[in-house]
């Protein structure tokens, strides 16, 4: 199935507008495992027809590692530059795959006078079901016990507890909570711009905590929401030897991998 993936560069010189822009963020345009959750999502976005174009080669970094790591100038540069180009393109509405970007373009660039309907991809999926544009065939993981991880600026930050849930419960799965979740869940040990940085000292490290919790409700699948979650919770898994038994999968990869696309 070849994927359609439009630019906003594209679209204008057609005469054309998107209905939304999707944000790929670093993580999704660069990572070999990110790439496959953005693939999955636009896989979804072609099979329920929706306008959507990206910014492509346009697009840069959205800011989030430098604010977390102390770069106010440098996150200011780089989200500056951003809101010049959504705004040249008339951008009103934007969905993304990835918590930082999202809560960054959410929630810290109207400081910038960057304002926009900013959307995570689980939301966006499941109001493309309340629509009835997607329909989800339970099948492939019917009675499947699957735990979901609540990534912090998805989950703690923002409040968005029930829309990833929401999409596994339409795969007939058997939903499993860990001890630590929703307003109470635990960080991978990604956030805050940690991803980028050697651990601290310590006696264990925040993924192999996390993956251990997981691990305790004795799901075969663990979701995530995030690009950053899914590889600290794909490396716990791999430091227990557990792989073979256990997947980590992005919940738009469940999504598309249930109607076969």
């Amino acid at each position: 199935m070849s994927l359609e993936v439009p630019t906003l560069a594209s679209l204008q010189a057609e005469g054309k507008k998107a209905e939304v822009v999707f944000w790929v963020g670093c993580a999704g345009s660069f990572d070999d495992r990110a790439k496959k959750i953005t693939k999955a999502f636009v896989k979804i976005l072609n099979h329920t027809h929706t306008p959507f174009a990206v910014l492509g080669s346009e697009e840069s970094c959205s800011g989030d590692p430098a604010k977390r790591a102390g770069n106010e100038f440098l996150f200011q540069m780089q989200a500056l530059q951003n809101i010049t180009t959504l705004d040249a393109y008339g951008v009103s509405k934007i969905v993304t795959t990835c918590p930082h970007c999202f809560n960054t373009l959410k929630n810290e660039y109207p400081e910038l006078g960057g304002h926009y309907e900013v959307v995570h991809h689980t939301q966006f999926l499941k109001s493309l079901i309340e629509k009835g544009t997607l329909k989800v065939a339970g099948g492939t993981y019917k009675g499947k016990r699957i735990t979901y991880h609540d990534p912090c600026y998805l989950g703690r930050a923002n409040r968005v507890f029930e829309a990833p849930r929401d999409l596994i419960k339409k795969l007939d799965a058997e939903l499993v909570e860990m001890k630590s979740c929703k307003a109470k869940g635990s960080c991978c040990g990604a956030g805050g711009a940690q991803m980028f940085k050697e651990a601290e000292p310590g006696t264990k490290e925040v993924n192999i905590a996390r993956t251990e919790e997981a691990m305790e409700t004795q799901a075969e699948i663990i979701a995530a929401a995030c690009p950053f979650c899914t590889t600290m919770m794909t490396d716990g898994v791999k430091n227990k030897g557990q792989e073979e038994k256990i997947k980590i999968m992005d919940v738009a990869e469940l999504i598309a991998n249930a109607n076969d696309l």
